[in-house]
């Protein structure tokens, strides 16, 4: 089955890198643990919180690959003498990504009574305007535009 690109529009130039992008959210967004929030908490703040009750600092990690926020969680193996009647907390392992958006930093992230907070800082864009000049050309020194030298 061939896929269809949304990109594929000859107006829009240099977008193919966020078709890459869309590809990665398919793939990370069919995972549900641990279950997560996003919110703002300033005008140019963002704040991921996790569940992640039963992780120890240790046993989770935070980095940065490609643009992405990737969590990772490892519980360490319990204690072989430990003999549960009914064991319904699962130890498990997750990994959890998030695609940045360009110029996003990664501020800080904290535990606090098992959510992972990672406090993220959107740039605010600048305006952009940039004029153009057109030049005159004399027509005897006019370079050919339609490959056509006559």
């Amino acid at each position: 089955m061939t896929r269809v690109s949304l990109f594929n529009s000859p107006l829009l130039l240099g977008f193919d890198h966020f078709e890459r992008v869309l590809d990665r959210i398919s793939k990370t967004s069919a995972e549900g643990y641990p279950p997560y929030n996003i919110e703002q908490i300033g005008n140019s703040e963002l704040r991921i919180t996790l569940a992640v009750a039963g992780f120890t600092m240790d046993e989770l990690q935070v980095s940065i690959e490609d643009n992405q926020l990737i969590i990772r969680g490892r519980q360490v193996e319990e204690e072989p003498s430990r003999i549960f009647l009914h064991r319904g907390i699962a130890a498990r392992q997750f990994q959890r990504a998030f695609v940045l958006a360009e110029g996003i930093e990664v501020k800080n992230a904290f535990l606090d009574s098992g959510l992972l907070h990672i406090d993220l800082q959107r740039p605010v864009p600048e305006p952009k305007v940039r004029t153009v000049k057109i030049e005159k050309i004399n027509r005897a020194t006019k370079p050919a535009l339609d490959g056509n030298h006559g």
